[in-house]
């Protein structure tokens, strides 16, 4: 078996097994079919990835036009993982992203780990009902000029020969299998320049008074001018070959290395401004091409890059969101995965997301019965959001409008928003906004809003990530929907199955708790009961059936009515514990069942019981101690149909108090049994005399505190009122 994580990225494990001999010759033949396949489409980069052998991952082979390492979180990913190489091949279709927003919207996973502006296209790899693998085609978002997508029947071509070359070499015996790393391949050497030509064309570059140098695809000097190695705070000799966030220490800092694998990604110019220490800025601009990325640096102040030259288009990053922050967002991203009800949602939202995007405030809609409903805020009058709360998806208010549409709407101005809705009403301190849809599985959840207290331009990461988050809100909600309507129907269910209150009975304090160890569903398979028979007569018992579960629950739901209707004609412990044993074996329901009888006649003072395998009552005496009574041991019920169920007879004074418990209550991990309820027993010495609901709280608070929740607990106390 393969091990795959949670986020759908398989481990590497071991060392996977060598190519047959002709392995080289076959994967230069991939490589070939990658770069006309590049070619023929008119791309900037293209990767190919591979089926694993057991047929449940996928595996970057090689990549063409962009470094492997850049599509390191999908290198090798589960085929049932929601990214878009696996999603094509899984479903056998093309998956097509035309930019960013769309990329973010539909998978947003993927797109915080990739916030670029590019379309993609992921296409199967099959030939009749065989699966290979998946091609990645990667190309200038469609809002560049003149960057047209390949057209899906291109796409289609290049993967049906991909196929037919991977099938016929495995129909010969020489499958070509996911290498031990993925490859890049180089990229064609440059034109070949006569010596002088060269030497005018390095002179030229030397006499700008800017720096010049070039990147390659793994972001490497591949040249370096003098005036460069100046303004950088190296030697040319020092920087070739070197990554400048490796070999320069003041890069580490700087977006350089973010900004780069940006140009290159997007194929977009992409500018930035960074400070050499100590007092020294400088304004790059990146320009990227199949090749690498032509770097050029001048001398600036604090600001953006646009101010040191002309007006260019492109990409401006020297306000991008920094890594740490990005860094949070995936933290945010984890927590939300563990969300379990609709408070913990709103709760980490508006608390947590919130600081994270130096957002004023922040609302959460969600769409029910077709309307709109506020279920969070923080920092917004609640005036303000009346007008939302309880509005139908028909309005055109931007919080809900973007249900309509699927797209998020960014408004960087007050001016922006109005324009965009007239009726829109000037909120004091709030001056930029940012509306969000909640969509998961093309179901509307809700809408996220956030406002900033001052006029925010939204850079295009920014838009990409808010997407993305978005949609893993919208995922987070959802789920947490699904469980709180779970839990109100287990509620519900085990509120059916056990009793609504304890019977009123001369003479006796009682009370019960009942507390589910299964996070998410809330029921289990503990019961108990108080029946009261007559003035001085009443029947207690409490029963643990194995597991915690529905299954547990269903058949407690059987179990006990059985006890009880031996209780309500007076059946003495042993008749009850027999019979009921008897009808569990022919039930035979593959569960076993404990339980403690107890047959209470207030009018002797005596108190009769019989266990099958159930935890020993504590007695407390009216003067304080407790101990945890000796019982004969009984089999479970539900084993042996002539088992014998022995009873004890005890004294019942006034001021007792009998406590009964499953073993939820008692068992801690590497803790002794014995001296676990022996501990129970102190507790209830130590507790003196109050109300049994308030001894029953504490009891059940102690537990809460010091153990972890491994199974279900129920207790029944019964105390006997002290003569006065």
């Amino acid at each position: 078996m393969c091990a795959i994580r949670e986020d759908g990225a398989v481990p590497p494990y071991g060392p996977r097994p060598s190519p047959p001999a002709s392995g080289p010759i076959r994967r230069a033949e991939l490589d070939r079919l990658l770069e006309l396949a590049v070619h023929d489409t008119g791309v900037f980069a293209g990767a190919v990835f591979l089926l694993a052998s057991h047929g449940q991952a996928l595996q970057l082979e090689v990549a063409k036009g962009l470094p492997a390492e850049s599509l390191t979180p999908w290198s090798r990913v589960a085929l049932s993982s929601p990214v878009p190489v696996a999603e094509a091949l899984r479903q056998r279709r093309l998956v097509w992203l035309s930019d960013p927003e769309e990329l973010a919207r539909r998978y947003p996973r993927t797109a915080i780990a990739l916030p670029y502006h590019c379309a993609a296209a992921a296409a199967p790899i099959v030939t009749g009902t065989r699966d290979w693998g998946t091609l990645l085609l990667l190309w200038p978002g469609s809002d560049t000029p003149g960057a047209a997508g390949p057209e899906p029947d291109q796409v289609a071509a290049v993967c049906r020969r991909l196929g037919r070359f991977l099938r016929a070499a495995a129909d010969t015996g020489h499958a070509v299998r996911p290498g031990p790393t993925p490859r890049t391949l180089p990229q064609a050497p440059a034109h070949s320049r006569d010596p002088a030509e060269a030497l005018a064309a390095t002179d030229l570059v030397e006499r700008f008074p800017e720096g010049i140098c070039s990147l390659g695809l793994k972001g490497e000097f591949t040249y370096v001018s003098a005036t460069a190695a100046t303004l950088l705070g190296g030697s040319v000799p020092e920087l070739t070959g070197t990554r400048p966030w490796q070999s320069l220490p003041w890069c580490t800092d700087s977006p350089f290395e973010e900004c780069f694998r940006g140009a290159l990604v997007s194929h977009r110019p992409v500018y930035f401004t960074a400070l050499r220490p100590p007092d020294q800025w400088l304004a790059f601009e990146l320009y990227p091409d199949a090749s690498g990325v032509s770097v050029r640096m001048s001398p600036t102040g604090p600001g953006p890059a646009s101010r040191a030259g002309p007006a260019r288009t492109g990409t401006f990053l020297g306000e991008r969101i920094p890594l740490g922050e990005v860094y949070q967002v995936l933290h945010l991203a984890a927590a939300l995965s563990e969300a379990v009800g609709v408070r913990d949602v709103v709760d980490l939202i508006t608390e947590e997301i919130l600081a994270t995007f130096g957002a004023r405030t922040v609302a959460l809609l969600a769409a029910e019965d077709g309307r709109m409903r506020v279920i969070g805020r923080r920092g917004y009058n609640p005036g303000l959001l009346e007008h939302f709360d309880g509005a139908p998806l028909t309005c055109p208010a931007p919080p809900v409008r973007v249900l309509a549409t699927g797209r998020p709407c960014f408004f960087a101005t007050f001016e922006e928003l109005s324009h965009a809705y007239p009726p829109v009403v000037r909120q004091e301190g709030l001056h930029a906004w940012a509306f969000l849809p909640l969509i998961t599985s093309g179901r509307p959840v809700g809408s996220c809003v956030f406002a900033f207290d001052r006029p925010h331009p939204f850079s295009e990461q920014e838009r990409v990530v808010f997407t993305a988050l978005a949609g893993l809100v919208a995922q987070a909600l959802e789920r947490a929907r699904l469980y709180d309507a779970s839990k109100e129907l287990a509620q519900t269910l085990q509120a059916a199955l056990l009793p609504d209150s304890l019977p009123d009975v001369p003479g006796l304090d009682a009370a019960a708790r009942y507390l589910p160890a299964a996070r998410g569903m809330d029921i289990g398979g503990d019961f108990y009961d108080l029946v009261r028979v007559d003035d001085t007569t009443a029947v207690a018992f409490i029963g643990d059936v194995q597991g915690h579960n529905v299954t547990a629950a269903a058949l407690m739901g059987r179990i006990r009515p059985a006890l009880r209707s031996h209780a309500v004609t007076g059946t003495a412990p042993v008749q009850a514990l027999t019979q009921a044993n008897r009808q569990l074996v022919d039930l035979d329901p593959g569960r076993f069942v404990s339980c403690l009888y107890v047959h209470l006649d207030l009018a002797r003072r005596r108190a009769v019981l019989a266990t099958a395998g159930h935890p020993p009552p504590i007695l407390r005496h009216p003067d304080g101690h407790a101990e945890v009574l000796s019982l004969p041991p009984g089999l479970l019920l539900g084993i042996d149909p002539d088992t014998d169920y022995p009873s004890t007879e005890i004294p019942l004074t006034p001021g007792t108090v009998l406590a009964l418990y499953t073993d939820g209550l008692v068992e801690t991990p590497g803790v002794d049994l014995d001296d676990a309820m022996s501990g129970l027993a102190a507790r209830l010495a130590q507790a003196r005399f109050q109300p049994m609901d308030r001894l029953a709280t504490a009891l059940i608070d102690h537990a809460r505190r010091t153990a972890p929740m491994t199974d279900d607990i129920a207790l029944l106390l019964i105390g006997l009122a002290a003569t006065g």
